[in-house]
């Protein structure tokens, strides 16, 4: 009897070890990782990652990783590097002989030369209208007294006036002190022989840019900020050699490459309709980027 209780307990104790060490063992093995599902596009049948939940961080991952979760197809950052436009700092510095440069805040005023033109100016004045953009006109004064009609429109369409000139004389300022003093105020005397007197002309360019202390101090001795820029794109210049598409992409290449908070963008409505149809895709870029504004009057 006693052999026999003895067996039974040494069964007992056999069989509590096998299961014991069953247990352990299935402890012990890790659970086998589920590989992510492929979840296909609902807009094009392609596979796409899994929902965000089961993907790690890009936070959380080597830069090399980081930057391929984070690009697009070319391997190039999915926000545009024209992004980084508006937050370019502004400009400093001033124009020749201490004229304006600048807005004097994270603004961008855009300003068209050398009109008023009867082809160029209303379409100019209609892509400004069409994306609610005011400009700066810089105005040549004996094409004033020929278009007195295009005046009338930029100012109704809100637009500030800037002296040009009377024949844009890229030496006005070499020429004797009678003649500068005839120029600006009979371009002036024009401009508001087509607008009225109430009209401000706050702001004188020099032909060419072509600013000395003297004509600095000629301008603000009648009322004029003298304003230069820092954004030019030669829209002016068609290269013979180079196609209208290819001058156009010139002229948005140059702004976009130039631009920054507060530039004053010097262009022209007087000689290239190439130049029309860069702002058609510029004026709506600019806006997106950039606070677009005439000159304060």
């Amino acid at each position: 009897m006693t052999q026999r209780r003895t067996a039974i307990a040494l069964l007992v104790v056999a069989v509590l070890v096998v299961f014991g060490t069953a247990a352990c063992s299935s402890k012990a093995q890790p659970a086998t990782a589920q590989p992510a599902a492929v979840v296909p596009s609902a807009a094009s049948g392609e596979p796409s990652l899994p929902p965000e939940s089961s993907t790690p961080s890009t936070s959380s991952l080597a830069p090399s990783v980081r930057a391929s979760r984070t690009a697009g197809p070319s391997g190039t950052p999915k926000a545009s590097a024209e992004s980084a436009f508006a937050v370019r700092p502004p400009g400093v510095g001033s124009g020749p002989a201490g004229s304006r440069a600048h807005t004097g805040s994270t603004a961008v005023a855009l300003t068209f030369d050398d009109g008023p033109d009867p082809v160029n100016t209303p379409k100019i004045l209609e892509v400004l209208r069409a994306n609610g953009v005011k400009a700066t006109f810089c105005l040549v004064g004996f094409r004033v007294r020929d278009h007195p009609e295009l005046v009338r429109q930029i100012v109704a369409g809100g637009h500030t006036l800037c002296n040009h000139s009377w024949q844009h004389l890229t030496d006005l300022a070499q020429r004797d002190q009678t003649y500068v003093d005839w120029d600006l105020q009979h371009t002036n005397d024009m401009i508001h022989a087509a607008v009225g007197n109430d009209v401000p002309i706050k702001y004188f360019r020099a032909p060419g840019g072509n600013f000395t202390a003297d004509l600095v101090a000629k301008a603000q001795s009648m009322g004029m900020a003298p304003i230069y820029w820092d954004v030019d794109p030669q829209d002016w210049n068609h290269k013979n050699d180079a196609s209208d598409a290819a001058h156009i992409a010139r002229v948005i290449g140059e702004v976009k490459r130039q631009v920054r908070q507060g530039s004053i963008i010097l262009s022209h409505d007087n000689v290239q309709p190439d130049t029309i149809v860069a702002y058609q895709t510029l004026v709506p870029f600019l806006k997106r980027y950039f606070t677009l504004v005439a000159l304060p009057t």
